[in-house]
């Protein structure tokens, strides 16, 4: 399988400047939408979709003003994951499924360019989707970007073991290298994606953590803005945290293995994207 790795979102956060938990220094913070799209010979596959193609021209609407202005959003064309797509030479209809970590809005914006595509996704985040314990939780997902009728598939908390992680296979109608590891904490279904790229596996973790340094295994460290911003948007306690130590134990015990990466860490774009 041939994968590409696409940025589907830039967003700079309110205020700009974040303290580096290493350095002590200040830096502006800047965000991407990490999104993969796979080649599995007759089709396509996209891991994650990004703000979406109507957040260019009505991101307010589309997003949401409020996070429009929380997060610095900075949307362009060129960024969207149907425009990227296609610039590859592909038609959208070659993308027949998506495989999504959570239903958060830089994650699923994006459903909107592929109506036609099975959406997979865990399936306690479809029930959260639906049926949203609380107004923070209900808050958390747009209506609008699930308007035109997802072609959903589900998937239950089950599976054979995956370098110690519960592991959710078979995905229907994708290889057996794909595969949901089920990653709750950011949201109450979040899972991880795994892929067997033939020369090792790739997780693509979500927002089971957001700065590189928290998976280092000898000295993890994090910029407290981004400490804090995560402990604010997730939905179960203390799983984020255990979910950093397992993926901790992961690159420690398998780093020769399996490559992490975090949906918004640019840090990842530039390193695991390009093999170094």
């Amino acid at each position: 399988m041939k994968i590409h790795h696409l940025n589907c979102g830039t967003m700079r956060p309110l205020g700009g400047r974040l303290i580096d938990g290493r350095g002590g220094f200040w830096h502006r913070a800047e965000l991407v939408c990490h999104c993969l799209l796979v080649e599995t010979g007759n089709e396509l596959v996209l891991i994650e979709t990004g703000l979406g193609s109507p957040a260019v021209t009505r991101a307010d609407e589309w997003l949401g003003a409020r996070f429009v202005r929380m997060v610095g959003v900075r949307t362009s064309v060129t960024e969207t994951a149907a425009e990227q797509v296609r610039r590859l030479g592909y038609a959208l209809a070659d993308l027949r499924h998506i495989v999504l970590t959570h239903l958060d809005l830089d994650h699923a914006g994006g459903l909107v360019d592929f109506p036609h595509a099975t959406v997979h996704v865990h399936a306690e985040e479809l029930r959260a989707l639906r049926s949203p314990r609380n107004a923070r939780e209900r808050s958390r997902y747009r209506p609008q970007h699930f308007a035109h009728g997802p072609q959903w598939s589900s998937y239950p908390d089950a599976g054979e073991k995956w370098f110690g992680f519960d592991a959710v296979r078979q995905l229907d109608g994708l290889p057996p290298e794909i595969l949901l590891v089920p990653l709750g904490g950011h949201t109450r279904g979040h899972t991880g994606v795994a892929v067997d790229t033939g020369e090792g596996w790739l997780l693509h973790a979500g927002d089971a953590f957001f700065h590189h340094g928290q998976i280092d295994p000898v000295r993890p460290h994090v910029t407290p803005g981004l400490a804090w911003f995560e402990s604010k948007v997730e939905t179960v306690p203390g799983a984020r945290r255990g979910n950093h130590q397992r993926l901790r134990e992961l690159v420690r015990d398998h780093g020769d293995e399996v490559s992490v990466l975090s949906a918004h860490d640019p840090w990842f774009l530039d390193n695991v994207a390009s093999g170094r």
